[in-house]
């Protein structure tokens, strides 16, 4: 019996390159020899016999086993007494005779927590999507080129009912969709939202791979969360955990009995960072798994992008191991995962011969070069990575108090030595604000003005440095308090000034961003930046020009890091003529003083910062103001 699983899909299958495996695999309503019913398959193959256990046989499998279809361990059955959204799970009997009780790896949709089973899909779960002119102006989408702004997002406490229950999929489609467009977000990004059963997790320890989380709904409302961002024009993008699962026994851990999924070595299958298993990277049957997957969330729910969390943990094998600890060696005696290198270049290469439009993030803390190189000159395949390196300099040298980090001003000027060696997104993400790091705000030095107008600069100098961006969710209310993952955000600090004020800048920057060619066009070729003056160390200003692909398209970039206003400052400009201010972080909406250059600024002839001319500008305290050239005059000053 075959159970329309055809030959063809098995043997790729267990080739490890069954790229829709979900089609074949798990719970799926069909119709097999002219009857309806429910086609189950599952691999296995260290059981002895696996049964189907639900509501629908009192939990007694004896009159629903399953067939040994492979030596290799897949097994299948079908049943005309089985409906839809009931509860079930496989019931596994090893050798041993020791029963086990299965989630299914592929299963759609599961039981709401603290319950595991999975649930049966209804027999017509037909969705009909509305977003047709979303994903045909993606044909021609470059992301390299275009404005992304990300809008990083935990939809259990970006809002809750006054009740403290979570809001929906369709609650947060009426209220969530709105708030992110109003505020000049082009993406949003999702915290994990396969199954798993421990909140304060984030969704970071999976249980169910292809199980959208029941805790907002169920899938056909995740459909129409995504459809209606597309709508409105906003792309989606969903953090995903191909690197290890959870250990819980219900789920993939020792599925039938043995190290299937995970490494058989304990030594390479601990993960003690975060107390679960690897992923055993070189199993063909688990890269069909895996790469499944995530084509499943891009082709089932319309996803945009996919960032792959944790990457450094996957190539590395003694990634949290201490000095002094067993090592673990590849057969080449290095530290490297070599199976793990490889199935990241398999799965972006799918990836992009499937659906070419996809965004492919690595959030990589190593050094790795050749991250988002193409796999064919030696790299992995991505198409952006996180820069964490500037993250990590930039919150370092904004915690310095002004008068000293003069000291430390390479901080600010040592990500440019390396922006274009890979295409950067740069991320102020929900890791920098848990865990006692403090918050954005918080961490700023200096009175609450000063505090406020730190964050203001931080947040521009962001939006103007080459690289896409990422926020998280309370960076625009200015949160004094670390992200809070069982309450909703702080929505009451808007009716203060301090806060409403980097509410609206935010709004306005991103716009300004995303109306600017010169902060995008070029964001990952070097011809679209150029230092002006990176050395006034003393002073802690540095100015740069940012440039778009027309000849026209250029805008002068000062920021000042101490709270000093410099009065008659000279900035060199390329072209003599005028200049205006077109952006300034401290105007007084915003919080700021209101030290701006409202006048036309004519350029003098004399050199300055090895440019032909130059201009005389007042840069206001801990800001970031940026001008533009107006027109020509027929003589310069």
């Amino acid at each position: 019996m075959n159970y329309n699983i055809s030959e063809q899909d098995i043997y790729l299958f267990h080739q490890g390159t069954n790229y829709e495996s979900y089609k074949m695999m798990g719970c799926h309503f069909i119709e097999w020899e002219g009857v309806k019913g429910y086609r189950f398959a599952v691999w296995a193959p260290n059981a002895k016999q696996i049964n189907i256990v639900g509501d629908f046989n009192q939990w007694d499998g004896k009159s629903h086993p399953l067939e040994r279809l492979t030596e290799q361990g897949v097994w299948a059955g079908f049943f005309t007494d089985v409906t839809g959204s009931l509860p079930y799970k496989y019931e596994i009997i090893t050798p041993e005779n020791q029963i086990l009780l299965k989630s299914d790896p592929y299963a759609f949709q599961s039981e709401l927590r603290p319950n595991t089973a999975s649930l049966t899909p209804k027999k017509d779960s037909t969705y009909t999507w509305n977003d047709h002119a979303w994903k045909q102006s993606k044909k021609s989408f470059d992301a390299y080129s275009s404005p992304i702004s990300i809008y990083e997002v935990h939809l259990g406490s970006w809002k809750k009912q006054d009740s403290g229950e979570f809001y929906t999929y369709i609650e947060l489609a009426e209220e969530l969709i709105p708030y992110v467009k109003s505020m000049g977000y082009t993406h949003i990004e999702l915290l994990p939202l396969a199954e798993h059963p421990f909140d304060l997790s984030w969704g970071y320890q999976i249980t169910g791979y292809y199980a959208v989380t029941s805790r907002y709904g169920p899938r056909h409302e995740f459909k129409h969360f995504v459809d209606q961002c597309h709508q409105n024009q906003i792309g989606v993008i969903m953090d995903w955990v191909p690197g290890h699962f959870c250990k819980d026994d219900f789920a993939l851990r020792r599925f039938d009995g043995e190290p299937l999924y995970e490494y058989a070595d304990p030594l390479k299958a601990d993960k003690r960072t975060w107390g679960t298993l690897a992923f055993d990277f070189g199993r063909p049957e688990v890269q069909s798994f895996l790469v499944s997957n995530a084509l499943f969330w891009l082709q089932e729910y319309h996803i945009d992008g996919i960032r792959v969390d944790a990457v450094a943990s996957m190539l590395y094998l003694n990634f949290d191991r201490q000095d002094g600890e067993e090592r673990i060696k590849n057969s080449y005696g290095g530290e490297e995962n070599l199976e793990a290198y490889a199935f990241i270049r398999k799965l972006n290469e799918v990836i992009f011969s499937y659906e070419p439009q996809t965004l492919m993030m690595a959030e990589d803390s190593s050094d790795l070069p050749l991250v988002t190189s193409p796999t064919y000159s030696g790299g992995l395949g991505f198409n952006f990575k996180w820069n964490m390196g500037w993250m990590n300099d930039m919150l370092t040298f904004m915690k310095k108090v002004p008068i000293h980090r003069k000291w430390h001003h390479n901080l600010l000027t040592f990500s440019f030595m390396y922006t274009h060696s890979e295409n950067f997104l740069l991320p102020l993400s929900h890791d920098e604000v848990v865990h006692g790091k403090k918050s954005l705000l918080d961490k700023m030095p200096g009175d609450m003005w000063q505090q406020f107008a730190n964050l203001r600069l931080l947040y521009g100098y962001m939006m103007t440095h080459p690289g896409k961006k990422l926020l998280f969710m309370g960076g625009e209310l200015a949160q004094y308090a670390e992200w809070k993952d069982k309450e909703e955000l702080d929505w009451h600090l808007l009716d203060y000034p301090f806060h409403q004020g980097i509410f609206q800048y935010v709004k306005a920057l991103n716009l300004f961003y995303t109306s600017n060619p010169e902060l995008y066009d070029l964001d990952h070729d070097p011809a679209g930046f150029e230092w002006i003056d990176p050395h006034n160390i003393d002073q802690s200003i540095i100015a740069f020009r940012r440039k778009g692909k027309k000849q026209d398209q250029e805008l002068i970039i000062v920021c000042n890091f101490t709270p000093e206003i410099r009065y008659d400052y000279k900035i060199g400009v390329p072209i003599p003529g005028t200049y205006q201010e077109v952006f300034n972080s401290d105007q007084e909406k915003f919080g700021g003083s209101n030290q701006l250059n409202s006048n036309n600024h004519f350029s003098f002839q004399e050199k300055w910062h090895g440019l032909q001319q130059h201009i005389k500008i007042k840069i206001p305290p801990l800001a970031i103001a940026i001008f533009k050239y107006k027109k020509d005059v027929e003589e310069a000053l």
